[in-house]
């Protein structure tokens, strides 16, 4: 990091954060920090379930609730409006007043989306999913802010990466576990009813868990959004962001909500061998998130694993998309393994932005690339229904709406040469 960066003054109300990454720290308080992050993975790991679950269950939600296949994808994407808005919450609050009240708050927030997505009605399930994105917010921001205190500096990318590899494990579990679950085991509505159940339990123990170091706040409750002043100033925190929601959108739409029914029509399978294989993108990010975080942090440079990432992101992603020939379950992993590099704009964010600002530089990482998920959920679903004419949904029709991905893609790749380069062995260049 520049020295410029960490001279950086703090704006006018806002107190300095406690310890950080690579700041010296007794060895108790590293301990309970890291206690604390292993809960919020586990919240991570929640949400992500209840994040792509829903693709398991189009057939059943479309008939419960009659819609259309936009109206679908539009109550889906409901998500992703909540969790760009509170993205900016969580991690200005993260900033003020640490991490226990406010990741017990997203915690008890998601809980309640699942009860109200599992009753059954349009109304209430349309209110859950607002209210699962909300609480959403909080689980990433807070686990990378618990991280950031509980690890070195010289390990951040690993464990941005590892945090990640708890959230799509989830990501996996929603679409691989629930899938047979819900089509044989319990109803639709009690997995969601159950979810809520647990989480609540969850929010308690990460209340009795996470430390409570940190110092009072002071100034106007108006000052809690100071350190976006300090962010969203930063030209390389837009493009970080830009990059990151540009390489997630393949996976957290066009596989988790939209890959089992393409799978159905493309290869002519089951249900639950479509689930299957499609779970194998987010399974691939569990491999490839901390893969490709600590390949980062050993050569000491971002940009070569991340460009490295996208490739294989383009070249698999096209051939799922347009060949018949990729073997059984290949495809999906190694497409999951490249999106792990979307990971990597995560610590950059940080990197390129002062230590007192750390949360907030999550809050607006998550803001950024969940405004682009927002909006290409309700898109992606209303150019399926264009291509159809509004017909059952076809193979050719998912071929030709896929090309959004592939232009996400490249996007992506060209935006990565104006990023600058954050990692250890450039700043031991400077």
């Amino acid at each position: 990091m520049q020295q410029a960066q960490t001279d950086l003054k703090a704006p006018a109300g806002l107190t300095q954060a406690p310890v950080l990454a690579g700041a010296t720290a007794e060895p108790f308080h590293r301990r309970a920090y890291l206690a604390a992050w292993a809960l919020c993975l586990v919240f991570y790991f929640l949400q992500y379930a209840l994040r792509s679950a829903p693709g398991v269950m189009i057939p059943e939600l479309t008939s419960a609730f009659s819609l259309t296949t936009l109206g679908v994808s539009s109550l889906l994407g409901l998500y992703y409006y909540t969790y760009a808005g509170f993205a900016i919450v969580a991690g200005a609050s993260l900033d003020r007043y640490g991490a226990s009240f406010p990741i017990f708050v997203g915690v008890l927030t998601v809980a309640a989306g699942s009860v109200l997505f599992g009753l059954g009605s349009i109304g209430a399930a349309e209110s859950g999913r607002l209210l699962q994105g909300a609480g959403s917010a909080f689980a990433f921001t807070g686990a990378v802010y618990l991280a950031v205190h509980g690890f070195s500096a010289k390990w951040l990318a690993t464990a941005v990466g590892f945090t990640q590899l708890a959230g799509m494990l989830g990501g996996f579990a929603g679409q691989f576990a629930v899938g047979p679950l819900t089509h044989g085991v319990i109803d639709w509505h009690d997995f969601w009813l159950y979810a809520g159940g647990a989480l609540a339990l969850l929010a308690v123990l990460l209340l009795v868990a996470t430390p409570r170091q940190h110092e009072p706040a002071t100034g106007p409750l108006s000052s809690i959004f100071a350190p976006y002043k300090v962010v969203l100033t930063n030209p390389q925190s837009y493009i970080c962001g830009a990059i990151g929601g540009l390489l997630f959108m393949p996976t957290t739409i066009g596989d988790m909500i939209w890959g089992v029914p393409h799978l159905k029509l493309e290869l002519g399978v089951t249900a639950a061998d479509a689930i299957a294989r499609s779970s194998m993108a987010p399974l691939g990010w569990v491999i490839g998130a901390p893969l490709l975080g600590y390949i980062a942090d050993s050569i000491g440079l971002r940009k070569p694993v991340l460009i490295a990432g996208i490739l294989i992101m383009l070249v698999s992603g096209g051939a799922i998309a347009f060949l018949d020939s990729i073997p059984p379950y290949i495809g999906g992993l190694v497409f999951g393994i490249g999106s792990g590099a979307a990971m990597i704009p995560y610590a950059m964010i940080k990197e390129a932005n002062p230590d007192k600002v750390k949360g907030s530089a999550t809050g607006a990482m998550n803001f950024l690339v969940f405004s682009l998920s927002a909006l290409l959920a309700p898109l992606f679903g209303f150019v399926l229904m264009r291509l159809s004419g509004g017909l059952p949904l076809t193979l050719a029709n998912f071929r030709e709406a896929d090309i959004i991905w592939a232009v996400a893609i490249v996007l992506s790749l060209i935006l990565t040469f104006f990023l600058r380069e954050t990692g250890s062995a450039r700043s031991r260049k400077q």
